[in-house]
């Protein structure tokens, strides 16, 4: 078994600031031109840019800014997503490949050009990212993927060459990608967003959204925010009434990083599709002379569907191919992110749903928020402020609905479905509460309701409605994380019963008289 750091902390989260921005008064009113719930790289983003254009604005946050799944990436902003550009050939044509490499290629040059102009130190390196396999039997897909991406205008070429310590079959090289620390880029983009007069709640999570001229969005403790526009960047829309649960599937994906010595830096930033997909890329490490830190992840997972011990036990795979491949590596974090996948690979940006007029939604970024909250920025600023659109604007345009996209919503649905129903079907996970092992979780029967039981690593029993508060599905326990999840849409709770991660919004509710 590999030695594994004890806890779990984003790296990110430990090496920049604390935020501390008050929360909105219980029953208070605010009024300002736009209000964008969420405070991750898309809402920080879109936040700044109306900032800049004029317009006043409140971000509220839930949490901390910065600190969900912004504050769990992996840090690369890059146009190569995996083998997406021979998908978008076949399935949009050559035309939106090229805007989709145009727009994501023009987000890294973006997020460059506005950390130049604020003097923002967030570690920003450019560097060559890679798609690479190790067997000949993918080898085709990558030279598809060579050829698809440098026909979208992406520098991209084939090579079998890299910095790996390793050798590889065949790889997509795209030149001028980066990689960066994105809380200390957005920390302080988010005060120069106060100075140019934004405001900024944490702790304040939105419950309500009505939709009008103006718009009126109601908190927790009853605060209320009056805006012409709203912008929802919650990661997963907080709200359903655009019925995006249908289009969007969460998955989760872990992260370890560990000290290797400068030298064997592989200077790119890497991603394979084999051996359930692994990402490679090092960051400036301060904190020991001679050292990279490298970053790993791996072992993608929908969100309460690993089952008992096999969330801790990829932690051991990722870790193990870790030190295979980089012998000299010493691990020191492990944290996990998670996101959405849209029907047809390219995420939501724009009218949050049909009828909608003020209302806009960033979501279904796929592994690439980085890119996709920096594009969201600026796409929905010009959005709101009537401002000329980019030319690749209908590419992102959430109210697409092609027939391409019935297989997937059909697949993402049919999940779903077996996910509700199936959870049903079952008696309990454990068959008494004293079944439960310290430090674990497990659903039960006791007097005939479902349970959602933990108990501590000191013995104490805690229990909770198993009913996710979204739409209902049975939560299930995340052992290595120590979190409640919902297979369905991926909401997580903690042993407590509160939300780390929606779309629920509300707690599961507590249970007593277990034991």
């Amino acid at each position: 078994m590999t030695t594994l750091p004890v806890g779990y902390e984003s790296y990110w989260m430990l090496s920049a600031g604390a935020s501390a921005h008050p929360p909105l008064p219980a029953g208070s009113v605010t009024e300002v031109d736009v209000a964008v719930v969420g405070g991750g790289v898309a809402g920080l983003s879109v936040a700044w840019e109306l900032a800049r254009a004029g317009r006043s604005v409140a971000v509220l946050e839930a949490d901390r800014i910065a600190a969900g799944v912004t504050g769990h990436t992996t840090g690369k902003v890059s146009a190569l997503h995996g083998l997406v550009y021979s998908h978008l050939r076949e399935k949009r044509g050559a035309d939106g490949a090229r805007l989709y490499a145009s727009s994501q290629q023009q987000a890294i040059d973006h997020l460059e050009a506005v950390a130049g102009e604020l003097g923002i130190g967030c570690d920003l390196e450019r560097v060559p990212a890679y798609t690479f396999v190790e067997s000949e039997h993918h080898a085709e897909e990558i030279r598809a993927e060579a050829e698809a991406a440098r026909e979208a205008g992406l520098p991209a070429s084939l090579v079998t060459e890299t910095g790996l310590p390793f050798p590889v079959c065949a790889a997509v090289r795209v030149e001028d990608q980066a990689q960066f620390h994105p809380r200390k880029y957005l920390l302080a983009l988010a005060e120069d967003l106060l100075r140019r007069g934004g405001r900024i709640h944490e702790r304040t999570r939105v419950m309500g959204l009505e939709q009008g001229d103006p718009c009126r969005v109601v908190t927790e403790n009853d605060a209320e925010v009056v805006a012409r526009d709203v912008v929802v960047a919650t990661h997963y829309p907080v709200f359903d009434r655009a019925l995006m649960f249908s289009r969007l599937e969460p998955r989760r994906e872990l992260v370890v990083s560990a000290l290797l010595p400068a030298e064997q830096d592989p200077q790119g930033a890497y991603l394979t599709p084999e051996r359930g997909a692994r990402s490679v890329r090092t960051a400036p490490y301060p904190f020991g002379r001679g050292k990279r830190l490298l970053i790993v992840t791996g072992e993608k997972f929908t969100p309460g569907t690993g089952g008992q011990g096999s969330v801790a036990a990829g932690y051991e795979r990722l870790a193990a191919w870790t030190y295979e491949r980089f012998p000299d590596a010493r691990l020191v974090h492990r944290w996990a992110t998670q996101d959405n996948d849209t029907t047809d690979r390219v995420p939501y940006i724009g009218a949050f749903h049909p009828a909608a007029q003020h209302t806009w939604v960033a979501t279904g970024f796929g592994g690439w928020g980085m890119t996709g909250g920096v594009l969201s920025g600026q796409l929905l600023a010009a959005y709101i402020t009537g401002e000329p659109l980019p030319p690749w604007a209908k590419l992102y345009e959430p109210r697409r609905l092609s027939p391409r996209e019935a297989p997937a919503m059909l697949r993402f649905q049919t999940a779903v479905a077996g996910r509700f129903v199936g959870d049903r079907l079952r008696s309990s996970y454990v068959d008494s509460v004293d079944e439960i092992a310290p430090g674990t979780g497990a659903i039960v029967r006791v007097r005939g309701r479902r349970c959602a039981v933990h108990r501590t690593a000191e013995g104490e029993v805690r229990a909770l409605s198993p009913r996710c508060t979204h739409l209902g599905c049975l939560v299930r326990f995340n052992d290595a994380e120590g979190a409640w999840e919902c297979p369905c849409h991926g909401s997580r709770f903690d042993t407590e019963g509160r939300v780390i991660q929606g779309p629920a919004t509300r707690p599961l509710e507590r249970r007593d008289d277990v034991t």
